[in-house]
């Protein structure tokens, strides 16, 4: 068999799935939320790639721990890729949501950033009169 015109159906069909194979890209970026202390919120990303890349969120440049590495914990990664918070914290106990987040795609061709998105927790305000709010029972400055 002449080497040139020989190959094994193996290499054909690893080099056609390679052909196939594509860096991940984000088709979904995430977007700005407020929401309010204790009530659930999701960040969402959607990534697409060949093979499906691995998704992982950071907020302020830390990787952000899910209930795949603690059961414990109140925020899900989803299949989809996106975030869901159970319920957003914000308090002296324990690290609150509130931050700037970005998710990460992977596979082995490389990665995909999305943009930023902030997540703000809302402040209580009570709105009174024409240029009057109270904020957490304090008088806001008049300007």
């Amino acid at each position: 068999c002449n080497p040139l015109l020989c190959f094994s159906t193996t290499n054909v069909s690893s080099s056609r799935l390679r052909q196939e194979d594509s860096p991940p890209r984000i088709v979904e970026h995430p977007s700005d939320l407020i929401v309010s202390k204790g009530e659930p919120a999701t960040l969402n990303c959607k990534a697409e790639g060949r093979p499906t890349p691995t998704v992982e969120w950071y907020k302020d440049g830390e990787r952000v721990e899910t209930d795949r590495e603690n059961s414990r914990s109140h925020r899900m990664l989803l299949p989809s890729g996106s975030l869901f918070f159970l319920r957003i914290v914000h308090g002296r106990r324990s690290k609150p949501d509130d931050g700037v987040y970005v998710c990460v795609a992977r596979n082995y061709l490389g990665q995909a950033i999305s943009h930023n998105a902030s997540l703000e927790v809302a402040s209580k305000c009570f709105c009174f009169a024409q240029d009057t709010m109270v904020y957490e029972n304090k008088m806001a400055p008049q300007y």
